[in-house]
């Protein structure tokens, strides 16, 4: 098992290469959680994300005869990034398998930092198979995404600046996927805060630890928005860290992942990827859990799509009521639309986008349907706009 020297050496070993990433307190969201929440931004590393910590350490353990032999990895985004990045600072050739459902960006930035990238497989696994026969044919290192010491290692000096930069601490909680980001933060806390209590967080369709400690469970998979921690089973070393040295795992939703995403770009003014935004996630859902604790949250990621980020803040927006969608039966005749946007207008609404059916919807032939999404201010308002609206027209919410 990994050990605190092999964290520290990592640090010496990576320093000038990797970013020293802020360590700040959020008091937005220690309002809204009611815990005290300290922030560890890898969302600001070089290429968004805390995986090029591990990456930089592998990669500077390779002797001269690996280095000339090149590097392989299977990656979805962020490792696929973090291992391009070193590679090519430390001028080695490098090959990274990308699934053929990686999203368009994260294919063009790991190009963009000099890796050659092939699209193989229909999934994660499909992938894996093809990097391990590529890698068997060409002799290059594979670099693993999180079940390696020397990547579990660089992982954990995450969590050894953050004790080094932040006040006392009550809890660390942090995202697992294959494990390599908690189980060396884990080996770290343990040497610099022995009483903290770490707490691991798995999304809903990829809970393999949640009868943590009992034994692993084989979660369902599919689609999620936290895809950095899509990961059907923890790896062999990781496990072995997790179980010896973590007091509990929380499994949260899929809506509670979209909210911490919302909550850290509205509250906090920080950019998260599904995957990043687990830990504050589990103390939106457990609250009690965490109230009036020291809180330590990693934003491990800030890779997510531009057009995700926007689906996701207009669904919470959705969910907590600032954004109003109304099914309205109103006459056929002129002038009617006109006074459905001035009424609207004076409560204070903002028109986001209107749907006026007068041929299928509508329930007589001289009337018409009209749906119609209006952002408010907060619940009360967009109650407020529902019953003026309703002092005239038949109302009711989408």
């Amino acid at each position: 098992m990994i050990t605190f020297e092999d964290v520290t050496a990592a640090a010496d070993r990576i320093r000038g290469n990797v970013i020293r990433t802020p360590t700040i307190a959020s008091h937005a969201l220690s309002k809204a959680t009611g815990a005290d929440i300290t922030l560890k931004l890898e969302n600001l590393q070089a290429v968004g994300s805390f995986k090029e910590r591990g990456a930089a350490n592998k990669l500077a353990l390779l002797s001269p005869e690996e280095r000339s032999r090149g590097v392989i990895a299977v990656s979805a985004g962020n490792h696929a990034q973090g291992v391009a990045r070193h590679a090519s600072l430390l001028g080695i050739d490098a090959v990274i398998v990308m699934p053929k459902f990686t999203p368009a960006g994260k294919v063009v930035r790991t190009r963009n930092w000099g890796a050659r990238v092939i699209l193989e497989g229909e999934s994660f696994a499909e992938a894996l198979m093809f990097a391990e026969d590529l890698q068997a044919r060409e002799g290059r290192t594979f670099i693993h995404p999180y079940d390696d010491p020397a990547v579990m290692a660089g992982q954990g000096t995450c969590a050894l600046e953050l004790f080094q930069d932040a006040g006392p601490l009550d809890a660390l909680v942090v995202p697992i996927g294959g494990g390599g980001l908690l189980s060396g933060c884990a080996v770290a806390a343990r040497a610099m805060r022995p009483d903290i209590k770490l707490i691991g967080v798995q999304v809903e369709k990829y809970d393999s630890l949640c009868a943590f400690p009992g034994p692993a469970t084989r979660p369902n998979g599919g689609a999620t928005i936290a895809e950095g921690i899509a990961v059907l089973q923890i790896g062999r070393q990781t496990d072995e860290v997790i179980r010896k040295l973590v007091d509990q795992v929380l499994v949260v939703s899929e809506s509670a992942i979209e909210n911490a995403i919302t909550l850290l770009a509205e509250g906090a003014k920080q950019v998260s990827e599904g995957a990043g935004a687990a830990g504050l996630a589990a103390l939106l859902t457990y609250p009690d859990m965490f109230r009036g604790k020291k809180v330590a949250l990693p934003v491990s990621g800030g890779n997510i799509d531009s057009r995700i980020l926007a689906n996701t803040l207009l669904r919470a927006m959705l969910r907590d009521g600032r954004i109003l969608r109304l099914i309205m039966e109103i006459p056929d005749r002129p002038g009617v639309l006109a006074d459905i946007s001035k009424s609207i207008g004076e409560a204070g609404g903002n028109i986001i986008e209107v749907s006026h059916q007068r041929l299928f919807a509508a329930p007589s032939v001289q009337a018409a349907q009209l749906e119609v999404m209006i952002e408010a201010r907060d619940p009360e308002h967009a109650a407020l706009i529902t019953q003026e609206l309703g002092k005239s027209y038949i109302v009711r919410r989408a």
